[in-house]
Parts: C-alpha cells; structure tokens; sequence
C-alpha cells in the first residue's frame, strides 16, 4: 500500500500549462502496435504511416458473428492467441499490395489462412460495431469457414470499405475526424514508464500487449502521458482527446487467453476514476493511455506522415491535471 500512496502524488499533479517551444523531447517512441485485425494480436513494425482513419492497416479487418455483430476477446478471450502477418513492406509510404500479397493468420491447432489484400470482394451488408452500421468487404468463405472452426459458430471476416463508409470519431471530443474498427478515435499512447510503475505494484507483471496501445513511448515519468494536451511526433501533431477508460481486455492472459482479474482489481486502488479524476461521477472507471488524433490525418498530403520509433515526442501543452483532462 505505500508504493500507492507514494504514486499519488504525481498522478494528481499538474503539468506545464500552456503553449511552450518544443525544447527538449519528453520521451522518446519505443514500439509502433498495429492490430491488423480487431481484438487479435498486434504487430510490431519499425515505422507506420499516417492515413486519414490512423495508421495504415490499424484495426482494418473484423470478426462477425451470423447476426454482422462484432466478436472481440470481451466475449472470445482466445481471440488473443490469433496471430496476424502482413509483408514488411506494407508498411512503407506509398506501398501498394501486389496480386501475391496476403495478410497471413495462425492460431493454435489451425491450418495458415492466407487472405489476398488485393482480391476483388463482395459487400457484405448489416455489419454493426457499437454506434455504427453499415457495409464492408466480406474475404470469403475460406476466412469464414476457418474462423467459425477456431470460434465453434458461423463467423466471418470482413474488411472496413474506406472508398463509402464512414465512422467518426465522437464529436464531443474530436470532431471531424474518422475511424476504421478501432473503439472510439485513431490513435491510443502509453508510456513504458507507467506500465512498470503498474508492474512494481502486482505480484504477476503484465506486458504492454494487455492494452492494446499503437504509440509506446519510454524516458517519461509514469502517467505523465496523462496531461499531454499537444504532442508533435515527427513532423505531425497529435492531440490528447481522452483518457483511456479500460474494459475487461486488461483483465485477459494474452499469451493464455484466458480471463483473470489483475491488473484491474490492483489499478483501482490508485488509477480509478476516484482517485484521479474526484470531480469525475465514473467513481470505478480504471484509466490508461490517453487517445489520441492527428491534426494531418485530415488534410489532403500523403506523403511525409508517418511515425518511426525511436522519434522524438516533444509536449507542446499539457493539462493542468489528470482531474480536468477529459474523460
């Protein structure tokens, strides 16, 4: 309990208010996470480039059930044990796919699945995820037979049709900007620093992959990502529009798939909406990461927009405490 108390003190505290120069990087960009497919593991990459929904191939393909509804490792823990490849130069700028390029699944006790990226495919209607409904790529009945195998019921896997669908971002926070299959905006950042003060704390420790971050930066203090307000990553600028409330996702063994109740029931004694955000009626509510958007993913460029780790992160504003960041 003093390792609690002992963190207290600068998960409430303030932050530079205000516009200031750039100066010294704040931290520096550790791991670039794309999860090719929603809810299955994420790929580490060197680089990824910066598109109008997000990163190129974050959160493109989804799992539906017979009903077009979403199935996500809330309800299919073993969805953590599915492990995605796309060709390494998929994620240079500009590339293209060819007729032989192929994004690659595995699971454990299942035959390699191998789906074209530029394969003519059909439309498949009533596809919802949360808010939204619409249309989206359906990548046949190979994909389909081979995940209602893995899952032991009718499922299929289709593909965000970026030409005619469009899911924003909540306006309430970010207004005028647009997702794929992500949850709620394009971009969630987490610090190193914070998962191993998380980790001093739990008899077990957990890895970053329990939170699903793309942007995993390191040389900051813990939840200091917390108050970032503006960010400049390379040559784009990014803005912290939420902190990341977190599900039962964190709960699940990612190398097991299977559910427990850590870090969850460790982080509400000190990242709960109680203690970090008093004014704030999710009393229960347990917060990492903060999500994010980029002011470029908006304008009409495609060329120079991409993050590569080891970037510097510089903090052009902060808010003032974790208390009034929005939530």
């Amino acid at each position: 309990m003093e390792k609690v108390v002992s963190f207290l003190s600068s998960l409430l505290g303030g932050g530079r208010g205000g516009e200031e120069p750039a100066g010294e990087p704040e931290a520096t960009v550790a791991s670039i996470l794309i999860y090719p497919i929603k809810s299955c593991r994420g790929v580490s990459v060197p680089q990824a480039p910066v598109t109008s929904f997000g990163f190129r191939w974050d959160r493109q393909w989804l799992v539906v059930n017979a009903r077009g509804r979403p199935c996500t490792q809330r309800v299919e823990p073993k969805m953590a044990l599915i492990e995605v490849e796309l060709p390494p130069e998929a994620f240079d700028e500009g590339w293209q796919p060819t007729p032989d390029s192929c994004l690659v699944i595995r699971a454990p006790g299942m035959d390699t699945l191998k789906v074209p990226l530029a394969a003519e495919r059909p439309t498949l209607d009533n596809v919802s995820l949360w808010e939204w409904s619409g249309s989206a790529y359906d990548e046949g009945t190979e994909a389909a037979e081979w995940f209602s195998a893995y899952f032991g019921k009718p499922s299929r896997l289709v593909r965000f049709k970026e030409e005619t669908e469009i899911r924003p971002t909540d306006p309430n926070y970010a207004k005028g900007y647009k997702i794929t299959f992500t949850d709620c905006f394009p971009f969630l950042i987490a610090s190193q620093g914070s998962l191993d003060a998380l980790n001093e704390l739990l008899k077990e420790p957990v890895s970053i992959n329990r939170f699903r971050p793309n942007i995993l930066v390191d040389g900051c203090h813990p939840y200091s990502e917390d108050l970032w307000k503006t960010l400049k990553i390379n040559t784009l600028t990014f803005e912290g529009v939420r902190l990341c409330y977190r599900c039962k996702v964190p709960t699940i063994d990612q190398e097991r798939g299977i559910f427990g109740t850590e870090p969850t029931e460790t982080m509400l004694t000190f990242r709960s909406g109680e203690v970090i955000r008093p004014s704030d009626k999710n009393k229960k509510r347990v917060y990492f990461g903060q999500s994010l958007v980029c002011k470029e993913s908006v304008s009409a460029k495609d060329k120079g927009r991409i993050v590569k780790v080891g970037d510097p992160v510089y903090v052009l504003q902060t808010y003032p405490s974790s208390n009034e960041a929005p939530a």
